[in-house]
């Protein structure tokens, strides 16, 4: 932090990339701990008061990462592709900002960014790992229930199929999806605070959810509420709940891997 000459009761300035990592001030538990089921909860309630401190920079952060996504996907096929590729580049960013809240420094625009200076090539890899998981997933459920099935569906002529034969497809998807969803999860934390590779970093994700899924199932559960909840007023809710998801990583991830000092 450095202090300015010209006005020494300034708050002092941080720059991004001198942002602590949790690694400085507690040691990572190797696959995670259990925690109790109420945790849940707690995880949810700390996000929270991670967007109380700075409501304004949280919001426009996400706005600002709105357009950018809107943008990129206007771009056919590269925008989509870089989507994926990106998205743990801003979540790593965003982890740092938490971070910084959590020790009462600065947050800031460029925090969304920080991705980009912290461990750009790793986090960029993770989202490769991620799509290339989903598309194995696609292929594996094509193979199941037939390449015509799925042709259909993006050629908008699904409906001449059965629907419990989609509804069936959408639920093995599903299925398939979760313990991806589940390796990705904490991983961009785990390789922004402990420099873990990618692969390691999807790895411990994966363990340290799979320890606490009864936490995991009430955080969900209570999730899926709230965002029904804050999407009834014109989706304006989600300017709230977006933010507290994004802490809620961040205080699951200390909550499980970190060890305090």
């Amino acid at each position: 932090m450095a202090m300015d000459p010209r006005n020494p009761y300034a708050a002092p300035s941080v720059p991004v990339a001198d942002v602590s990592h949790a690694g400085d001030d507690g040691q990572l538990i190797e696959g995670g701990m259990a925690v109790p089921a109420s945790h849940g909860w707690d995880w949810i309630a700390e996000g929270f008061e991670l967007f109380k401190i700075n409501p304004g920079i949280w919001i426009l952060n996400l706005i600002i990462l709105l357009v950018i996504m809107i943008v990129l996907a206007i771009v056919p096929f590269i925008g989509s592709l870089a989507i994926y590729l990106l998205y743990p580049v801003f979540g790593g960013g965003l982890m740092l900002g938490c971070h910084a809240l959590a020790r009462n420094e600065p947050f800031e625009v460029a925090h969304l960014f920080a991705g980009f200076k912290e461990r750009t090539g790793s986090l960029v890899l993770l989202g490769l790992l991620y799509l290339v998981g989903l598309i194995v997933i696609v292929i594996v459920v094509s193979i199941f229930f037939g390449l015509s099935l799925f042709g259909a569906m993006f050629a908008g002529g699904a409906r001449s199929f059965n629907p419990m034969t989609l509804l069936f497809a959408g639920l093995i998807m599903l299925g398939l999806s979760i313990p991806l969803a589940m390796a990705i999860w904490f991983a961009p934390a785990l390789v922004v605070f402990h420099d873990l590779k990618p692969v390691d970093a999807m790895k411990q994700s994966f363990l340290g959810c799979l320890k606490n899924i009864v936490p995991f199932l009430l955080y969900g559960v209570i999730g899926l509420v709230i965002g029904i909840l804050a999407a009834i007023p014109f989706g304006l809710g989600w300017l709230v709940w977006a933010p507290t998801v994004v802490g809620s990583i961040y205080a699951g991830y200390r909550d499980i891997f970190v060890e305090a000092a």
